[in-house]
């Protein structure tokens, strides 16, 4: 994209410098638009999962996990199912891996690269939570070379009840 205004222009000039500077410009203007238009959305309304052409019941989703680095490398690599539905492209470096628990679909998985992994894990999440009313615990793997990955807080702890004595207390029965 960025040697497309040059070689326009280089190309138009010997016509006209107008000419050049204008088709440069028109060219490159409609071929971003294009690219903008065209490219794969990913989306969680009204209880589906969006990714480019494909969509889902979120309530057919399962657990999520996000990958980074090396391990996004492997995800997408030699630890990709080839039964599992992808979308992702090579420059943008996280995937999130999206387990799908309809028995009815032969793909056991969703891989999609997006810059802002944990906005869509967390906006799945909130989405199957408010049709289905259960929530799918997600999880992400250790990274133990990637210090961008951050872990999460347990989804099972319960709150303490402040009326019951702590065990461990030296007040307890």
């Amino acid at each position: 994209m960025l040697l497309l205004f040059p070689a326009i222009l280089v190309i138009l000039l010997p016509l006209s410098p107008t000419l050049g500077l204008v088709g440069a410009i028109l060219v490159t203007v409609a071929a971003e638009g294009l690219l903008f238009l065209l490219a794969p959305r990913l989306e969680v309304s009204d209880g589906v999962l969006a990714v480019g052409p494909a969509r889902i019941p979120v309530s057919l989703t399962g657990d999520t996990a996000h990958y980074r680095k090396a391990d996004a490398m492997q995800a997408r690599g030699p630890g990709l199912d080839a039964r599992a539905f992808t979308l992702f492209r090579g420059w943008v470096d996280p995937v999130v891996r999206i387990d799908l628990t309809d028995p009815q679909d032969p793909a056991p998985y969703w891989l999609v690269s997006t810059r802002r992994p944990e906005l869509l894990r967390e906006a799945i999440a909130a989405e199957r939570d408010a049709t289905t009313g259960e929530h799918v615990a997600s999880s992400s793997p250790p990274a133990a070379n990637d210090p961008t990955v951050q872990s999460e807080p347990a989804e099972d702890a319960q709150p303490k009840d402040p009326s019951s004595p702590d065990p461990a207390s030296p007040e307890a029965p």
